[in-house]
């Protein structure tokens, strides 16, 4: 029994030997990796904030007088236009506070009008020497009693229609409808609370606060509130669910005065939101580009990989070694990240299979795109 093992194993390290010898015994594939150029582009410096959407305009509807609720004229969460009627209390009481009023400014007409026959048939008669003057003196009072009633009548009638026109609320301008809690048949009433909320959402506005000193930079030599002199090429927001929203806003107010707190200062944006894609209140990033471009040594952002010690890159030399390479950034735009030390134009950085190699070893490296 012995002797066959010894036999075995003899037969194995002879096999293994004339492997060897004959170049049988194959070497272990390089790891493959995919690798970039560092080289120079042309990049804009671009800065995120954190935003919050702000609706251009947005208002509580309450009702101004009281009544039963005749009609909910809308549906929640649709949209209405300038004008539209929301909601219809009875209007009985009102319409008779109207005709009852035209009623007493017509009397009160005709008293005038024969308050100022009068004044006229005295004024005859005290030219004649018939009447005395104080005839008349009463005569123009009676006048001015009646015109002033008339007056007041006319401004109770104002009053009266007004609140007739108040019977219906309707939408101060296009926008969105929210919930209500009212049906027809409540009883509503000034202190009856908030009947309807109406946001307009197009367009929106985007407020955030900057730095006084990113501020100074982006303002030129323009002075606080000329909006149209900041040096901006363009402001982006990006959406909570990491998409960058299409359309470009527009700086349209600069806060006069710095935050004491915070030392920054408030801008606000409008954006066209024709679609409804922007929420009133919601959260979101805002980007914004500078203008003046310039050529900037960058590598794809994904290249770079971070430690406590900082960022790093794994470099492959001419004969596709790796190294690891500290550096430091710069800017980021459209997925480039600018190197300001640590590379040189023209190496190349592993972009993908970062987690195949180790410092020191051979790779199989293709340029991306390549």
């Amino acid at each position: 029994m012995q002797f066959l093992r010894s036999f075995r194993q003899t037969i194995a390290a002879s096999a293994i030997a004339c492997a060897a010898s004959t170049g049988f015994a194959q070497e272990a594939p390089l790891p493959a990796v995919t690798v970039a150029t560092a080289s120079m582009e042309s990049m804009t410096a671009t800065t995120s904030f954190s935003g919050r959407l702000v609706a251009a305009s947005r208002v509580e509807l309450r009702a101004r007088v009281s009544g039963y609720l005749e009609e909910v004229a809308f549906r929640e969460g649709a949209e209405v236009a300038l004008g539209d009627t929301l909601f219809v209390i009875e209007d009985d009481l009102y319409q008779a506070n109207v005709a009852q009023i035209e009623g007493q400014i017509s009397a009160a007409e005709a008293e005038l009008k024969l308050a100022e026959l009068e004044r006229e048939r005295t004024a005859r008669l005290v030219e004649r020497g018939t009447l005395a003057q104080a005839d008349l003196d009463r005569n123009e009072a009676a006048v001015g009693r009646a015109e002033g009633s008339l007056a007041t009548l006319r401004a109770q009638l104002d009053q009266a229609n007004i609140e007739l026109s108040y019977t219906q609320v309707t939408a101060p301008f296009d926008g969105i409808t929210g919930l209500s809690t009212f049906d027809p048949g409540a009883f509503l009433s000034p202190e009856s609370g908030i009947l309807v909320t109406l946001t307009a959402l197009d367009p929106m506005f985007v407020e955030f606060a900057i730095p006084t000193a990113v501020f100074l930079r982006l303002r030129a030599d323009a002075p606080v509130g000329a909006v149209e002199e900041v040096r901006v090429a363009e402001i982006k927001i990006r959406l909570p669910d990491g998409t960058v929203y299409d359309e470009v806003g527009q700086a349209n107010f600069i806060n006069p005065e710095v935050d004491q707190g915070t030392d920054t200062i408030l801008i606000r944006a409008v954006f066209d939101n024709p679609d409804y894609v922007l929420p009133d209140s919601g959260l979101v990033q805002v980007l914004i580009s500078e203008l003046d471009p310039e050529q900037r040594l960058a590598i794809p952002a994904q290249a770079i990989s971070r430690d406590l010690a900082g960022p790093f890159v794994m470099v492959v030399d001419a004969n596709s070694t790796v190294e690891q390479r500290r550096i430091d950034t710069g800017i980021s735009a459209l997925g480039l990240t600018e190197v300001v030390s640590g590379l040189e134009a023209g190496e190349n950085v592993i972009t993908e299979g970062i987690n195949k190699v180790r410092p020191g070893i051979q790779v199989d490296a293709a340029v991306a795109g390549g």
